[in-house]
């Protein structure tokens, strides 16, 4: 395909912070690949160089942060030539590609989830999405639904599902006044909690124990950004230890 025009649209929800969205390459050097790294919407795109090194095409823009929340988020890829509109959750931001070409010549296939292995070094470091996708649209071809109804040819299907299963974890809000209390356990030697946590508070108490018999206490926190454990010992010497990360 050599296009001068390209729109793209999808949605996505994923728990996962990085994954290749969708890719396309061609012998003659061009590709666009939108993927999550860091939990951040990151779109590769290139519509071609030359071998004199004069003309260098590759563009890479980054929007959007938080986006593994396991929450739909929208994404339209607008291109004309070298200009592009990437909205992402209603949220556009305009850009213009480099080098001096306006056409996207793409050999191979479209693959939507996943980079296929093509032996560059670039191919095999990324990871598959892993997630939810409704409504992909390619240039007014609906994808999902040729998918589910087998019309794609050529294709490679892997081990897809026309659904999409809900994690089975739950989140816990807490405003600054509330706080979850549990049963301790007593005649256990070992104390060991672990949990995931998101905040814009650079400043905050997460755990926080006694131990039985008046034999001191855990508190871990966060504190200018960075978590804190405090572990408080009344019975030796060393009675303090602190670990910040």
């Amino acid at each position: 395909m050599k296009t001068l025009k390209d729109v793209i649209s999808l949605k996505f929800k994923t728990s996962e912070s990085e994954g290749v969205i969708f890719h396309g390459e061609g012998q003659q050097g061009d590709y666009i690949t939108l993927e999550l790294k860091k939990a951040k919407l990151v779109l590769n795109l290139n519509l071609g160089s030359n071998q004199l090194g004069s003309i260098y095409g590759h563009t890479s823009v980054m929007t959007g942060s938080l986006l593994d929340d396991h929450h739909w988020h929208s994404i339209i890829i607008e291109r004309h030539g070298r200009n592009i509109n990437l909205t992402l959750d209603r949220h556009m931001q305009h850009f213009r590609t480099n080098g001096e070409f306006d056409y996207l010549d793409l050999d191979y296939e479209i693959t939507f989830g996943g980079m296929p292995f093509s032996g560059k070094p670039s191919s095999n470091s990324r990871k598959n999405f892993k997630g939810c996708m409704e409504s992909i649209n390619y240039n007014g071809n609906n994808i999902t639904d040729l998918a589910r109804r087998k019309k794609l040819e050529p294709s490679n299907v892997g081990n897809l599902s026309f659904s999409c299963v809900e994690p089975h974890t739950v989140p816990v809000f807490f405003n600054a006044t509330s706080y979850l209390e549990v049963p301790g356990r007593p005649s256990q030697d070992l104390f060991s909690v672990s949990f995931l946590f998101r905040t814009w508070n650079p400043n905050g108490l997460l755990v926080f124990s006694n131990f039985a018999a008046d034999l001191g206490n855990v508190e871990i926190d966060i504190s200018e950004g960075k978590v804190s454990v405090h572990i408080n010992v009344t019975q030796v010497k060393k009675n303090r230890i602190d670990i910040a990360s």
